[in-house]
């Protein structure tokens, strides 16, 4: 991995792109850039102290197109033999304590034939991937250290990190999380608000075989996903009311994997919690701004959305995608990559996508998290409707896939 220090006095390091987050946005961004455009000089900053991404234990879905998309970056092949393919996704909508759940929505598992629309990937081994390409495209990458200010100095961005260096680049990129500090330093306003519910993340170990399919209960407090891992395992995205959240976390194990065995159920036999069980509060921030002059927002940073529909990694994919090919066509016509206008080519590629999955995301979740008889009623007859017309299924799988028209090339396995 390349790494620096900067420069402590005297003259800034120049670079052309500097990012601001090492998880997978940042990652993929730097790297598809990089492969497309050798001659760009990149480098990306983290927060995080050095070797935490290591012992990340969470897992995430990863949809067809951003399998497409690694695999262009030669990461894929690296992932693939620990990723479990999801071959079947069910959809329930009961009560917690209901003794029987009826299935009222299932989809296949594939986007085109023989491939999957959507992989189980551990965290640790995705971002593991991208940091070997990046060490091989010599991207330099600066850990336990954050940008603390910046500046537009007209032709480029002058960056200060919390250690004292300073970087000089023509574009500053914030990938830095949904409470991102340089998207608060730009001067960026958010449409924010709090769910009243967190989710819960953990890794169950169960005694039969989940054969690759991925469940969703809607229950009255919020859904409840089994979705699965490679061997007798599955990871669990469970939102409950923060008060009850925040209680069940700080559970001993057997009462918590009491109340986990109430919605996860016995039919793939004993289950027992392997490793640390989290919860973090949920909420739908959107950016008002994608972009302000030499400075670019991506992942998170630009909107977080409730975990639902499984889709807010996969955005964030797109916008990787997205900004990379932006940036390099850019480059290739003698542009300039930290212009307004030509980071607006972003903004207007990805706002519309992700007002329209944060808003989708935000009334499925009103819809689903409630205990009302007529809502109830209205919903099952929904997705019972749905599950007869195959036509609509084959939608849905695609969105899921991530390859709806206008997505960028690198998510249809094309060259930038």
């Amino acid at each position: 991995m390349a790494k620096t220090t900067g420069t402590r006095d005297g003259a800034a390091r120049a670079v052309d792109i500097l990012i601001a987050g090492a998880g997978y946005v940042g990652l993929a961004t730097a790297v598809s850039i990089a492969r497309s455009h050798p001659r760009l000089r990149i480098a990306v900053v983290d927060a995080a102290p050095e070797g935490v991404w290591q012992r990340d234990g969470r897992a995430s879905a990863i949809a067809a197109a951003a399998c497409r998309m690694l695999q262009r970056l030669d990461c894929w092949q690296e992932i693939e033999p620990e990723a479990q393919p999801i071959t079947e996704m069910v959809i329930t909508d009961s009560r917690t304590a209901d003794p029987v759940r009826p299935v009222f929505l299932t989809f296949g598992g594939e986007a085109e034939e023989g491939e999957p629309f959507a992989h189980m990937v551990m965290n640790r081994n995705l971002n593991g991937a991208l940091r070997a390409r990046a060490a091989e495209c010599g991207i330099e990458i600066i850990e336990g250290v954050a940008v603390e200010s910046f500046i537009d100095a007209g032709g480029h961005v002058e960056a200060h990190l919390g250690d004292g260096t300073r970087y000089r680049a023509r574009l500053l990129v914030a990938a830095d999380g949904v409470r991102s500090r340089l998207r608060e330093m730009a001067g960026i306003k958010t449409v924010h608000w709090e769910y009243g519910q967190s989710g819960i993340v953990c890794t169950v170990a169960h005694e039969r075989p989940h054969h690759g399919r991925a469940e969703e209960h809607f229950l009255p407090a919020g859904p409840f996903a089994t979705l699965p891992l490679k061997g007798n395992r599955s990871s669990i995205v469970w939102t409950e009311r923060t008060a009850d959240a925040e209680r069940l976390v700080k559970e001993d194990d057997l009462v918590f994997e009491q109340e986990l065995e109430l919605r996860f159920g016995l039919k793939l036999g004993e289950i027992r919690v392997e490793g640390q069980r989290r919860a973090w509060p949920l909420g739908l921030t959107l950016a008002r701004d994608f972009v302000k002059p030499r400075f670019a927002l991506a992942g998170d940073a630009a909107h977080g959305i409730h975990p639902i529909a499984g889709q807010g990694l996969n955005l964030g994919f797109k916008d990787a995608a997205a900004l990379a090919e932006v940036i390099v066509e850019a480059e290739r016509l003698g542009e300039d990559i930290g212009a307004l206008n030509v980071l607006q080519r972003y903004e207007r590629w990805r706002r519309f996508d992700t007002v329209q999955m944060g808003v989708t995301t935000d009334v499925l979740n009103r819809l689903f998290s409630n205990d009302l008889m007529p809502v109830r009623a209205l919903r099952d007859f929904g997705l019972g409707l749905v599950e007869r017309m195959p036509g609509m299924k084959r939608y849905f799988i695609q969105q899921a896939s991530g390859l709806s028209a206008g997505t960028p090339r690198l998510l249809r396995g094309e060259a930038i």
